[in-house]
């Protein structure tokens, strides 16, 4: 039986170089003299582009990026002074306070509920399962409903599942919890550095390496509040779980603690949430619109930024994207395949069906950029192998290291104070790394690709030298300088992933690189399991070695994206 449709009819599907962005003008329109020179005008230099590209072979879509050059003038004023539209690094500051915290409060929850050894490690394993999870989904959702929703619910989820945490006694509903946890946190990384990227001007990127300084200082919040609440809120360390019949035991009453600081954890993420979502308000990117066909949005969130930074308005109008529509139709000579109709079209009910089929399966058509051209390609593939190696380095290291170094007669335990102190002693330089990465990234002949390679080395080479040390002192600082050359690489990997992916699928590229690497975190120690001896250093070698291969992997990416324009 015929079925009205309620949905717009699908245009021709179109390949991918092509914009998603309809012409809007007749092919065999001619453009005058003056719209010529208007359109030299919004021309980009091929100085301006990476790799080698010219402008005659960007695609509408990459053309219309010329609104890069507003959010610079933006910006023009000062090179230190940013405009008051700019986003934080709170994502990254909860990526890591939040996987700390675990390991902070497994001690008290595993004496608490009688939780076996063999089984604590659940928690930790839930959580980066969630956070596995939430990269890609994240990653991929940020490319589909866009990065203002995508932004702000990351952290409700983080926020409303970390106070829940504090709630059950039971260790089945704490690992659910984890893992939602890291379903919410997983996404920041990946959302933030696109988000962020697509405000900032081409002077000021290097602030995206600047934003890892949040994670170093994450994970020393979170060693202050539990240091604080869970030694003073804590039974006594020689009760038992009450689950056994010995007395005094182990009390909920006597042993909150842990709960406090989770719950001050979540009160800390519902606070960046309101932040997020209350005070501040968040206009979708320019960039997304632009890919999603919305010409005359972008230009009015572009208005409106300029109204929030009071600066002047900006000089691009829709009428210039008009203008580029009407040469690409001029260019390209396209026509409309939708036949003429004296009135809607009926489908059957199969034919509706398969249409929204169809458009439900067109939602992740962007994913076909990724294997668009060879250069997409390579650079793709190059950026995966960089994060599965790093993932697979530092997870080996902290897995092994203190098997191998307990069986040299190395104690590596500590006392609580130890504890807390050497967290902060071994986390809170990595803030120098970050600050250094973002100088390195800009300096001529050294930019993204050559300050990475540098870090990657020193990273393992630092797990190299691990073999050689022989007290509790000499560990503390190696695992310091591992740690600064870990930031260091991880801070300006997480700068460069999202400008060497264009804003149609960049969400999805830093998402998937972030899933894969987490992936081969979690084989990592499985794999390095079957070729572990406490009286050898193979696993060292296996660590260290896969920072090697990350590091040829940078050297390996076709080009450096240092001032140059992004899509």
């Amino acid at each position: 039986m015929p079925v009205e449709p309620t949905l717009t009819p699908l245009q021709k599907d179109t390949a991918l170089h092509d914009s998603p962005i309809a012409p809007s003008f007749d092919a065999d329109l001619k453009l005058s003299r003056s719209q010529a020179e208007q359109l030299e005008n919004l021309k980009v230099s091929d100085d301006e582009l990476v790799g080698g590209l010219t402008y005659q072979q960007l695609t509408l879509y990459e053309k219309k990026s010329c609104i890069n050059r507003e959010m610079d003038i933006m910006n023009r004023a000062s090179f230190w002074k940013l405009g008051r539209y700019q986003l934080c690094g709170f994502g990254y500051f909860l990526d890591l306070c939040w996987a700390q915290a675990f390991g902070l409060v497994s001690g008290a929850l595993q004496q608490e509920l009688g939780v076996p050894n063999n089984r604590i490690g659940d928690l930790s394993t839930a959580f980066s399962a969630g956070m596995t999870v939430g990269a890609l989904f994240w990653g991929l959702a940020v490319d589909i409903i866009g990065r203002r929703w995508a932004f702000n619910m990351t952290c409700l989820i983080s926020s409303v599942f970390g106070l829940l945490f504090a709630s059950p006694s039971n260790f089945g509903a704490l690992c659910f919890f984890a893992s939602m946890i890291g379903l919410g946190v997983g996404g920041n990384i990946p959302i933030d550095a696109t988000i962020t990227l697509e405000f900032l001007p081409t002077n000021r990127r290097f602030l995206l390496c600047a934003l890892s300084t949040f994670q170093p200082l994450g994970v020393v919040v979170a060693s202050l509040v539990s240091w604080g609440l869970v030694p003073r809120y804590s039974c006594d360390t020689s009760y038992k779980a009450c689950s056994f019949p010995d007395r005094p035991c182990c009390t909920k009453s006597s042993n909150m603690g842990w709960r406090y600081t989770m719950i001050v954890l979540g009160c800390i993420t519902l606070g960046i949430f309101f932040l997020r979502f209350v005070l501040f308000t968040f206009y979708e990117s320019p960039k997304f619109l632009l890919a999603k066909g919305k010409d005359e949005e972008a230009i009015n969130v572009l208005y409106k930024i300029a109204a929030f930074n009071r600066q002047p308005q900006p000089q691009l109008t829709i009428d210039d994207f008009r203008l580029l529509d009407k040469e690409y139709s001029e260019r390209e000579s396209i026509t409309s395949d939708e036949p003429l109709s004296s009135g809607p079209r009926q489908f059957t009910t199969g034919e509706m069906a398969k249409i929204r089929v169809k458009q439900a399966v067109g939602q992740f058509a962007h994913l076909k950029g990724f294997f668009a051209t060879k250069r997409m390609i390579w650079v793709s593939i190059t950026l995966w192998i960089a994060y599965m190696s790093l993932f697979w380095s530092f997870s080996i290291a902290g897995g092994y290291l203190p098997l191998i170094l307990r069986q040299k007669g190395i104690d590596t335990s500590a006392g609580l104070n130890e504890t807390y102190r050497n967290y902060v002693v071994v986390y809170l330089p990595g803030v120098t790394a970050t600050i250094l990465g973002s100088f390195l990234m800009e300096i001529p002949k050294i930019g993204r690709k050559w300050a990475m390679a540098f870090a990657a080395a020193l990273m393992g080479t630092s797990l190299f030298l691990f073999s050689t040390i022989s007290s509790f002192a000499a560990f503390t600082g190696m695992n310091l300088l591992e740690y600064w050359a870990q930031s260091l690489y991880a801070a300006l990997l997480y700068a460069f992933t999202p400008e060497a992916f264009p804003a149609p699928f960049r969400g999805s590229g830093s998402g998937i690189a972030s899933t894969l690497g987490r992936l081969s975190s979690t084989v990592a120690p499985i794999a390095a399991g079957t070729i572990f001896s406490p009286r050898s250093n193979s696993v060292l070698w296996l660590a260290g070695g896969a920072a090697f291969v990350s590091c040829l992997s940078v050297l390996c990416l076709p080009y450096d994206t240092r001032g140059r324009h992004t899509f």
